[in-house]
């Protein structure tokens, strides 16, 4: 007989589940509550559980945990223990997967949606197999499958499911146990969630250098560093005229299109978007310990973002979307990184003039005619075998004092 209920249960024959009043005696009990949290990533934290259950008796054959995220494009992580593999897998699911039969067709969609727990025993002539995973557990030779709800403060549960391979499959004592376990399971199972949603969302909005700073505690205000940085300043052309004329929803559509193409490269060469400002991408590619090496990389994200966006022309033209035209200003000099603002919002960001030159020269792109331009400050930076940058002569910069060489950078 199958049971879907509020906990898991044996079958009808068996004795009803006792729960032990000295439950919190368990050695994984007191495990959870005084070591686990020095444990730094959900994987390491499921593999270390798993491992101490089994010590104690417990006959796990796989353990899979299943938590949501807080992330613009990760609707949950799975992370799987199994007996026998020195790795834990750790999958992140998008938020499309539920829409999928995938999800629609799991334990897990019944676990959302409030099932207590569920308990299908996987071996004998005619078992159960009322999800595509349980025949997949069955061929894989388990004999029992539960899962069980991981509460949350807010929100859908999570889950941790537990499989074993032992005839018989669980007993009716060692269900009692794992159910016990749950609600300190959850209560760790959340504090990691919180960490990881916290330095996600920092990372996601402020940067991922900038988050680490904050997560360090570095937040006071007017607590800033100088460092050496390439600076890379791009900026949309013709979007005050397509915001103008386009709906709303075609608005974000374009600049969420532009800010991808322009900030991958950035990202894939190891530099950091500081703001979107409005249409503008500021970010800066550090020094430390190398300058030549900063340059040829803000260089490189330069070249690959006016390169992506040269290549989607034809494709947003077929579709009717209007076509994607950037400026971008390179700079190099010394910048102040670090927290300004007023007492209740501080801004986590760069200034100083080597920021406000790549501006000026990004500037320089529309009455030069050239998509992207160098100062002499970042061209000086430069190894012997990068690629040649034209000079366009001396330019005045608006807002600068004194007039400077600018370098057109090279074609795509």
């Amino acid at each position: 007989m199958q049971q879907t209920a509020t906990q898991p249960t044996p079958e009808a024959d068996d004795e009803e589940p006792h729960y032990h009043p000295n439950w919190s005696t368990h050695p994984v009990a007191t495990w959870l509550v005084e070591r686990a949290g020095r444990l730094a990533t959900r994987a390491e934290f499921l593999s270390a559980l798993s491992e101490r259950l089994v010590a104690q008796g417990m006959p796990l054959f796989r353990v899979s945990m299943g938590v949501q995220s807080v992330h613009p494009e990760i609707f949950a992580r799975n992370v799987r223990w199994q007996r026998g593999l020195t790795e834990v897998d750790e999958v992140d699911r998008p938020y499309a997967i539920r829409g999928g039969p995938e999800y629609l067709d799991s334990p897990v969609r019944l676990i959302h949606e409030g099932a207590g727990a569920l308990r299908r025993r996987l071996e004998g002539e005619h078992p159960h197999l009322d999800f595509p995973l349980l025949a997949e557990l069955k061929k894989a030779g388990c004999t029992d499958y539960v899962i069980m709800p991981l509460a949350r403060s807010a929100g859908e549960p999570n889950y941790i499911s537990w499989t074993t391979d032992r005839p018989g499959g669980f007993e009716i004592d060692e269900l009692t146990i794992l159910y016990d376990l749950l609600p300190l399971i959850a209560l760790r199972v959340e504090l990691t969630t919180s960490y990881d949603a916290t330095a996600t969302l920092l990372a996601t909005y402020l940067g991922r250098a900038a988050a680490r700073r904050v997560l360090d505690g570095r937040v006071r205000r007017a607590q800033v560093e100088s460092l050496r940085a390439a600076v890379f300043y791009a900026d949309l052309r013709g979007f005050t005229a397509a915001a103008d004329r386009l709906p709303p929803e075609a608005v974000i559509d374009l600049l969420d299109d532009y800010m991808e193409l322009v900030g991958q490269p950035i990202g894939e060469h190891g530099g950091e978007i500081l703001k979107f400002i409005g249409d503008g991408i500021l970010a800066i590619f550090s020094a430390e310990p190398d300058a030549a090496d900063a340059c040829c990389r803000a260089l490189a994200a330069a070249r690959e973002a006016q390169l992506a966006l040269k290549r989607t022309a034809n494709g947003r033209e077929a579709a009717g979307k209007p076509p994607l035209s950037v400026g971008i200003g390179l700079n190099f000099g010394d910048v102040q990184f670090g927290n300004i603002g007023a007492r209740d919002r501080l801004d986590f960001t760069v200034i100083g003039r080597a920021v406000n030159e790549a501006t000026r020269v990004e500037d320089l792109c529309k009455s030069l005619g050239r998509p992207g331009l160098a100062s002499a400050a970042f061209v000086a930076e430069l190894p012997d075998d990068a690629p040649t940058l034209e000079s366009l002569g001396v330019h005045d910069l608006r807002g600068v004092s004194r007039p400077q060489e600018i370098f057109s950078l090279p074609k795509v």
